[in-house]
Formats: C-alpha cells, sequence, structure tokens
C-alpha cells in the first residue's frame, strides 16, 4: 500500500531583507532587538511555521550580514502563505512592522520575496537572495513573488528546484529541525 502523499507537497519560502538605520547595540535600535526573541519564539509556535534561519551559536540570524554590513535577513519556511500572511499580519509580528520605520530604512527597491520550495527544503541564504534578485531584476513570476502579486504551489511547480547558490554560505541551523524521514532537499 503507498502511503498518502504529504499534507503540503510544497512549502512557501520568504525572505526579507531590512536596513538599519543604526546598528544593533546603538540605543536606538533597543526596542528592536527587545522583541526578537518575544517574535521569534510567537512565529516558532505559530500554525504552520516550519524552519527559520538562525546563526550558528544564536538564538536568530541578526548576526549575518550576506546583504550588506548594515543589512539584516529574515529567511523563513511555512506550510501555506496564508499561515506567513497570518502571522505577519493578525499577530504580535504586526506591532513590529508599524515601527519598522524607527528602526529601518525606507526601502528602494523589492525588500520581500516569496517561492515555493519542496517540502523538507530548507532554502540557503544565496538562494534566497538569487529569488530577491530575480524580482527585482524581471518582477514578479512563479520563481519568486509578494504577498500582491502571488502564485500557486502548482503555478510554480516547475520552479521548485533551488537555485545553486552564487554567494558563500556561513554555517547556520534552523530553529527547527528537519522532520525525520521527511523528504530530502531537491
Amino acid at each position: 500500500m503507498t502511503p498518502p502523499p504529504p499534507a503540503h507537497a510544497a512549502h512557501l519560502a520568504q525572505l526579507n531583507v531590512a536596513t538599519l538605520r543604526h546598528p544593533l547595540d546603538d540605543p536606538r535600535t533597543a526596542s528592536f532587538v527587545e522583541m526578537l526573541d518575544p517574535v521569534n519564539a510567537a512565529a516558532d509556535a505559530a500554525p504552520g511555521f516550519v524552519w527559520r534561519l538562525v546563526e550558528e551559536g544564536a538564538a536568530d540570524a541578526t548576526g549575518l550580514r550576506p546583504a550588506g554590513e548594515g543589512v539584516i535577513v529574515n529567511l523563513s519556511v511555512w506550510e501555506t502563505q496564508e499561515a506567513l500572511w497570518d502571522f505577519a499580519y493578525r499577530s504580535g509580528h504586526l506591532e513590529v512592522m508599524r515601527r519598522r520605520r524607527a528602526w529601518f530604512e525606507r526601502h528602494v527597491e523589492a525588500h520581500m520575496v516569496l517561492w515555493w520550495v519542496p517540502a523538507g527544503h530548507r532554502p540557503t541564504v544565496g538562494e534566497a537572495l538569487e529569488r530577491l534578485d530575480g524580482l527585482r531584476t524581471h518582477g514578479p513570476s512563479p520563481r519568486g513573488f509578494t504577498f500582491a502579486s502571488s502564485y500557486t504551489a502548482a503555478e510554480a511547480a516547475e520552479h521548485l528546484h533551488p537555485v545553486p547558490p552564487t554567494r558563500p554560505e556561513r554555517a547556520v541551523q534552523g530553529a527547527r529541525p528537519a522532520p525525520a524521514g521527511g523528504a530530502a532537499a531537491v
């Protein structure tokens, strides 16, 4: 007997980047830093959360600087687009977003990208930055899109294979391990 297919054969990956107005250890950024642990804990416990990028030996990814010295990255995977939307816009995370201008520069180009990945795949920072670059260069497509210009997993099926990273990677670990016996990265 063949086992049933996974509940979600594809998961939604998201990357957002933000340019800090001031260093993380600056008093003007202290209120943002104070929110990191509670917001990350809420994400980790949110329905539909799968994984988030965490710097090795740290509780978050704010020490990584793959997009530039003053730029922090947030990379995560969710079971569905709705699960990510609910966390981003219907939870305590919304308060952080409302206050973002106090801590981050205004964006002049796309700062967030969404794309579908095979369930079990953990995108690399290089892969994520390639997707963001594609969105900035070519606009929304099944390879990279936004909430306002989204594609379904079915529409993106031929683009589920990860992009090979072109930037060097640092060792990172996820907040949650990949499920035992889960699908391997494609």
